[in-house]
């Protein structure tokens, strides 16, 4: 089974950095909450996910079924539930005709990672990681 890590550093107040596959990313709150508000908080970065990976999955079934994509905009929508989203709406907008992008949508469905992921609640597991010699500490 093939597996992906992301890692997070944290800076100061509620900052951290995100290393994301070698692309260092600033996550923080905004002032409201305590953040310096230098980068998007962690909830737009889920929402950026999958609105972002949508937007790929569209992108690669028009590909494959020779669809041309026109002005291809793709919005991710959550709404606050306490601590989490209750849910989340993905709504597409093209200038493609709307039956080709009603199929495009059907297809990406099945093949966009962070949809199905959040569909299927994956087990979450938060371990405290192995101890290192101060001494291999960078």
């Amino acid at each position: 089974m093939r597996s992906r890590s992301v890692r997070a550093t944290w800076e100061e107040g509620l900052r951290c950095t995100v290393d994301a596959g070698g692309f260092p990313l600033t996550v923080d709150e905004p002032r409201s909450v305590g953040g310096s508000d230098r980068g998007p908080q962690p909830t737009d970065l889920l929402l950026a996910s999958v609105s972002s990976c949508f937007t790929v999955a569209l992108a690669y079934c028009a590909a494959r079924q020779g669809v041309e994509l026109v002005d291809l905009r793709v919005t991710a929508t959550g709404v606050y539930d306490g601590p989490s989203f209750a849910s989340v709406r993905i709504e597409v907008s093209s200038g493609c005709e709307r039956a080709a992008l009603r199929q495009l949508i059907t297809a990406a469905e099945k093949v966009c990672y962070v949809t199905n992921t959040l569909r299927r609640a994956p087990d979450i597991e938060i371990a405290l990681a192995e101890e290192r010699n101060r001494a291999d500490t960078p």
